[in-house]
């Protein structure tokens, strides 16, 4: 006899038992890998944070040194000025360093050196008016009352 085929299907249920823990475990890889994606995209994205504040950093370090390194040849050229003999450049000179005083880029140490610049300048033109001589007396007073008699 050769077998027909029933005319209502069957069903037909396998029992086991519960997963084991190795199908588990297979069953989490994708999520695994994703989480490993994740972890790996957010450690390289902080990296680059990273590297970036810190370039900022040093590139604005960099151009504050390039600037109070150029407020010091500033400075040189107006002290030197300041003792020139030419008068005229002693006033420029002097004027320059008034200027960078000023600045912002002179800190406390930087203002102290050029306080004791302009002592010098200074000494030197009251030493001067010391060796001119003497004016001669007009006869002019300082008290108004002393000019009348």
């Amino acid at each position: 006899m050769t077998p027909n085929p029933s005319p209502t299907p069957l069903d037909v249920f396998v029992h086991t038992g519960p997963a084991e823990w190795w199908q588990i475990l297979a069953a989490l890889g994708p999520l695994a890998v994703l989480l490993g994606a994740l972890l790996a995209a957010f450690i390289g994205w902080n990296t680059l944070r990273q590297r970036t504040v810190a370039d900022e950093k040093a590139l604005a370090q960099k151009r504050e040194a390039d600037s109070r390194a150029e407020w010091w040849r500033r400075a040189q050229w107006a002290f030197e000025a300041a003792m020139d003999e030419n008068e005229e450049k002693q006033d420029v000179g002097l004027a320059v360093l008034e200027l960078l005083n000023t600045s912002n880029l002179a800190g406390p140490e930087e203002a102290e050196i050029i306080a004791e610049a302009w002592k010098r300048p200074l000494q030197n033109g009251e030493a001067t008016l010391d060796l001119l001589p003497p004016l001669p007396d007009n006869g002019v007073t300082d008290d108004p009352e002393d000019g009348e008699q």
